[in-house]
């Protein structure tokens, strides 16, 4: 005999809300779950690219553009840049013989983005009568420097006015602060303290003696962590970057080479030119 069909129970309006409330929630959890994977593969993809501004090619003329050579002081022999391949390595070589001049170029880079300035460079040899502490003595084989502008809330009123008239005097490209990290003869790696000229520039010893000339060592810095700790700011912005060997206090005869100057976010590595290796 057939048994009749048993009828399902109507859920009743109740039912229904509770089972329309269930499929909204989980939909709303599988949106989520999407949206964060979207997320981070669009924050991996989005990584801020490297900011090169120091590709130099041997081939090319001199200077390259947009780099400039600076002569502070016309009485005094200007150091000779040129572009060269050393040891395989598209460089700048920077010849001082009681000299001093700057290569420079203006730099536009978000330090929020790309903080940590990545660069190659070597010695021949130290300044051996260079003291960073006088005036004197305030030459370096090889120097990188980097000048900013900074917010007025950074500065006292006395270091702006200080300012305004140095750019009376010497022109707009006067820089509100400065840091220069050198390759010293003496003082240990890792010595900071104010340039011997003026407290408005941080001097930082990178590399010191003669132990490591001769060869390229790769340096990879945290620009706005410097420039924090110097000036209290992070609102600093770079103006310039220059390269130099000076040793027009001295007198003496140095020669140094820069290479693959870069600028990178702090969980990236720095990125070198193709062939060139690390």
């Amino acid at each position: 005999m057939k048994r009749p069909m048993r009828e399902l129970p109507n859920p009743g309006p109740k039912s229904e809300e509770m089972l329309r409330r269930a499929g909204i929630a989980a939909m709303a959890q599988l949106c989520a779950l999407l949206a964060g994977a979207l997320m981070a593969f669009g924050v991996a993809a989005a990584e801020p690219p490297a900011v090169h501004i120091g590709r130099f090619d041997s081939a090319s003329g001199f200077p390259p553009p947009p780099w400039q050579v600076v002569r502070f002081d016309e009485k005094v022999p200007a150091t000779v840049y040129r572009l060269v391949r050393w040891d395989g390595i598209e460089a700048v070589e920077a010849s001082a013989d009681a000299s001093m001049a700057l290569l420079t170029r203006p730099v536009e880079v978000d330090l929020h983005a790309t903080p940590v300035l990545c660069w190659r460079w070597r010695v021949e040899r130290v300044v051996e009568k260079a003291n960073m502490a006088t005036r004197q003595g305030d030459d370096y084989a090889a120097r990188v420097y980097v000048a900013f502008r900074l917010p007025a809330s950074a500065m006292s009123l006395a270091v702006r006015a200080t300012l305004a008239l140095a750019r009376k005097l010497r022109g707009d490209s006067v820089p509100d602060g400065a840091i220069n990290y050198v390759w010293d003869n003496r003082h240990p790696v890792g010595t900071q303290r104010p340039n011997a000229y003026t407290d408005r520039t941080r001097m930082i010893v990178l590399r010191s003696g003669d132990e490591e000339a001769h060869r390229w060592v790769a340096e990879r810095r945290d620009v706005l962590r410097d420039a924090i700790d110097a000036f209290g700011t992070e609102r600093a912005r770079v103006q310039l970057v220059a390269l130099a060997a000076d040793t027009d206090n001295t007198g003496e005869r140095v020669t140094s080479g820069f290479a693959d100057i870069h600028f990178v976010a702090r969980d990236v590595e720095c990125d070198p030119i193709p062939g060139h290796g690390r």
